[in-house]
């Protein structure tokens, strides 16, 4: 596995990052041993970075893992949307007492817009530069979907590490094109910032071109690591070939690719009925306050995703 400095930060990271959304509560809902037995593989194939936040609910994956392998072969990373001083003790105290760990690695406000978001939050900021100073958090950082968040990043003294989506189809930025994210997150690399992206599958809905999704990050210069949900250990065997751009035995690849996977509307879907319209299998309707899927009509193609303004629909 290949691991490069996260910017300017002191840690060094590999450059396939395991993101845990996949495996818990809101999506895999592997149980316990199993989430532990996937990050434990993981660190044996040579991925040293985990993707988290509070959101998540998977600190116990987390926490079970540190038991079994001790703190410091793990980077973590975490999130939430604390926004003053007193929500941003309460989620760091959460972080350190259910991952039982003394230190978080990298700290970030998740879904950040901007600019305005950002000076929004800036007692959260404050407080967890206060927890920096003291070692408990080695970074920090921010998560978004916005072109307009990443350059504030890139000029704020803050901000440490940019966790920002991007695919080689532009899925999922929410102010701009493929273009201005790349320009952006350009600037943010050349002026030092970790950056670790997100959703080069599209949450999923790109997972029937995995190959041109894989292509496009390994080739694009400007991050040094990538989070991809995993929640079976074939899919880590796969992912980490992949990245190291070595052949995949078919065997290997035909297991990864007959998964069962589901169609996944987020509790956050606003019901604005874009995905409905667009969906030419007819398999999506609203009832009763919330899209429901005909798991008869639907064929997993993804397109819906790519017409939803709050990129709440995602293929696990």
């Amino acid at each position: 596995m290949e691991f490069n400095n996260l910017g300017n930060t002191n840690l060094k990271v590999s450059k396939l990052c395991l993101g845990t959304l996949s495996m818990g509560p809101l999506q895999g809902k592997l149980n316990i041993e199993d989430g532990t037995r996937l990050i434990c593989t993981a660190l044996d194939y040579g991925i040293n970075f985990f993707d988290t936040a509070e959101l998540y609910q998977t600190y116990p994956y987390l926490k079970s893992a540190i038991t079994l392998s001790g703190r410091t072969p793990l980077i973590i990373s975490t999130k939430s949307y604390a926004y003053d001083e007193e929500t941003a003790k309460r989620s760091l105290d959460k972080a350190l007492t259910e991952m039982q760990t003394d230190y978080i690695d990298i700290f970030s406000l998740h879904e950040q817009e901007g600019r305005e978001t950002l000076r929004g939050h800036i007692k959260a900021l404050e407080y967890f530069y206060k927890m920096k100073e003291k070692g408990i958090i080695k970074a920090i950082g921010l998560s978004t979907h916005h072109v307009a968040a990443v350059l504030a990043g890139a000029q704020s003294s803050l901000i440490d590490v940019i966790h920002p989506i991007i695919n080689f189809k532009g899925l999922g930025i929410q102010d701009g094109t493929l273009l201005e994210m790349e320009a952006a997150l350009k600037t943010a690399y050349e002026a030092g910032k970790g950056i670790y992206a997100m959703k080069i599958l599209g949450g999923g809905n790109l997972i029937n071109r995995s190959d041109e999704c894989f292509d496009y990050i390994l080739n694009f210069k400007y991050f040094h690591s990538a989070a991809v949900g995993m929640r079976t250990i074939d899919e880590i065997k796969v992912n980490t070939l992949k990245f190291q751009r070595h052949p995949i035995p078919e065997v290997l690849k035909h297991r990864v690719s007959d998964t069962k996977r589901k169609l996944l509307i987020d509790f956050w879907c606003e019901l604005c009925g874009e995905c409905i319209e667009h969906c030419s299998h007819k398999a999506l309707q609203i009832t009763e306050g919330k899209v429901v899927i005909d798991k008869s009509k639907c064929v997993l193609c993804g397109y819906c995703g790519s017409w939803c303004p709050q990129f709440c629909i995602k293929i696990v």
